[in-house]
């Protein structure tokens, strides 16, 4: 499982894994039934404290992405509906350009600008699609 954090960022490190993990289940990376690094690894692995990990795996639990089985692991669980599926994976993707939005807010650049720079992005990453 690939993570990687911002430690520059305003969201808070738990928040940036719980995002990436349902990002990859999101995508398909991450599929029902495969299992998770202990919280010991992951905090090991982006050395942070083992506590910050914890608190991410337990709001994943409480939302129903992963379900940890004590003595057996952290694993996927199945994947919702289509539909639900859509839906969280639209939500995910509204999320991503909210953040991107709040922090070109924050560094103090106008509309119009991120509107230009939205599209020669769009461009970009649309011809890469083809």
């Amino acid at each position: 499982m690939q993570i990687s954090l911002d430690f520059q960022s305003k969201a808070p490190i738990y928040t940036q894994i719980v995002e990436q993990v349902k990002g990859l289940v999101a995508a398909g990376v991450l599929a029902p039934g495969d299992q998770l690094p202990t919280v010991r690894e992951v905090a090991a692995d982006l050395r942070i404290n083992f506590n910050t990990v914890a608190r991410a795996y337990r709001l994943l639990h409480d939302e129903g992405i992963i379900s940890t089985q004590q003595g057996r692991g952290t694993y996927v669980l199945a994947q919702a509906p289509p539909a639900d599926a859509v839906r969280l994976r639209h939500a995910h993707l509204l999320e991503m350009v909210a953040g991107w939005l709040a922090e070109a807010e924050r560094l103090g650049f106008r509309a119009d600008e991120v509107a230009r720079a939205w599209a020669e992005q769009f461009a970009e990453w649309a011809r890469r699609e083809m």
